[in-house]
């Protein structure tokens, strides 16, 4: 699929912000992880989204995210503003501040806790669509936004010139077959343990948490599907199964991938932004137990694995709260 009509690119990684022991932004940890995963396959980065803590970052950590992941990226892959807001006119003015700093498009996630109707859904994605000239990914997952987009919603959406593609994090996937069939939408699996299965109907590509630790098997498999090689996409996902088990299952994806990375030496501290923690002893020992099965993943080496429980313990207060406005 040519830039032309896929302006967000194929392997796409929801990037975790690296932060120091004591919970700022470690900007040189964030330039080296986003050189590190392009490096890697990736094509596409999401800053700022759940992944990267957009709950706990301020709106200054968000734009500037935008503006380092272009000046690293340096044309080699396409920076995605993600997180949102689920007040429409905060999100609409982070919208504009991104696209100043250059961001190549916009993640959109479906209102959070105020659960409004598809209705308001709809103005919602609307409004903020109309306020930039960003290309514009809707976020579907109602397992953290608490309300879904529903088929008819989307129907609706996919005639705004600005929205192109949906990020499924749902697992309806005779709804993403309907939705192709109806539309010109691009789907981008947003879940990591099915994303062949999304490939397999006709998704565009991924936006994945375990990209963090190694984009290349994903990169692997899309090009594989590309040229329509089951089999070598089979075992790119097959190789990856006890990995993403390790990232998404026993504590949330932004915990164990910077558990997992500061364990591999490659950001310096495994911090997170309270209210999230670091894995606790019982939850670190079910990691390492997934992780011992791992074999021969491409981009990750697991023999020098340090893990640190006692660095990663707790969760961090930055010095600067963020805001909802």
């Amino acid at each position: 699929m040519s830039t032309s009509t896929n302006p967000f690119g194929q392997v796409l990684v929801a990037l975790v912000t690296p932060f120091t022991f004591d919970g700022e932004v470690d900007w040189a940890g964030v330039e080296k992880h986003i050189d590190d995963v392009i490096n890697a396959g990736a094509d596409g980065i999401v800053v700022t989204g759940t992944t990267g803590e957009t709950s706990t970052l301020t709106d200054p950590e968000k734009i500037r995210l935008v503006e380092v992941g272009k000046s690293v990226a340096n044309g080699r892959a396409k920076i995605i503003t993600g997180g949102g807001s689920n007040e429409t006119a905060h999100a609409m003015q982070l919208a504009r501040q991104s696209e100043k700093a250059g961001a190549d498009g916009n993640m959109i996630v479906t209102p959070y806790y105020n659960k409004p109707t598809q209705a308001g859904i709809l103005t919602h994605f609307r409004m903020i669509a109309d306020a930039t000239d960003l290309p514009v990914i809707l976020y579907d997952i109602p397992g953290r936004t608490g309300v879904a987009i529903a088929y008819e919603t989307i129907l609706r959406a996919a005639k705004h010139p600005n929205i192109l593609a949906i990020k499924d994090a749902k697992g309806d996937f005779a709804q993403v077959s309907r939705v192709l069939n109806q539309t010109d939408l691009m789907y981008f699996s947003g879940d990591d343990p099915n994303v062949l299965a999304h490939l397999s109907i006709g998704a565009t590509g991924l936006i994945g948490v375990t990209g963090n630790i190694t984009a290349t098997p994903y990169r692997h498999m899309v090009d594989a599907v590309n040229r329509g090689d089951l089999k070598v996409a089979t075992a790119a996902h097959q190789q990856l199964e006890p990995l993403v088990r390790a990232v998404m299952t026993h504590v949330p994806g932004t915990v164990a991938v910077k558990y997992i990375l500061h364990g591999l030496g490659r950001i310096g501290s495994p911090r997170v932004r309270l209210p999230l923690v670091g894995p606790e002893d019982s939850e670190a020992a079910q990691i390492e137990d997934e992780l011992s099965l791992v074999r021969d993943i491409p981009g990750v080496d697991f023999s020098n694995f340090r893990p640190d429980r006692n660095a990663a313990a707790g969760g961090a207060l930055p010095k600067v709260a963020g805001t909802t406005r």
